[in-house]
């Protein structure tokens, strides 16, 4: 997989966690008052979001950095 930098994956991750949240929170406490048939599917759309944000911190947590220093980089040219 191509490198993404820290800064934006810090981006997804939280911006995904947020609206997970916020999907669970609306779909079981607000969702029952207002729109019945919705509750299952709010809710589900937040548990996929955090799911989402775990994928995207366990990506931020195991990716090798990038180096800078692309002179010293050996060449493979077989």
């Amino acid at each position: 997989m191509k490198y993404v930098s820290p800064l934006r994956l810090k981006i997804l991750m939280v911006m995904f966690f947020v609206t997970g949240v916020l999907g669970i929170v609306v779909g079981l406490y607000v969702a029952p008052q207002r729109a019945p048939g919705a509750i299952l599917l709010i809710t589900f759309m937040g548990v996929i979001n955090l799911s989402l944000g775990a994928f995207f911190g366990w990506i931020f947590l195991t990716q090798v950095p990038q180096s800078n220093e692309k002179r010293k980089k050996k060449r493979n040219d077989n």
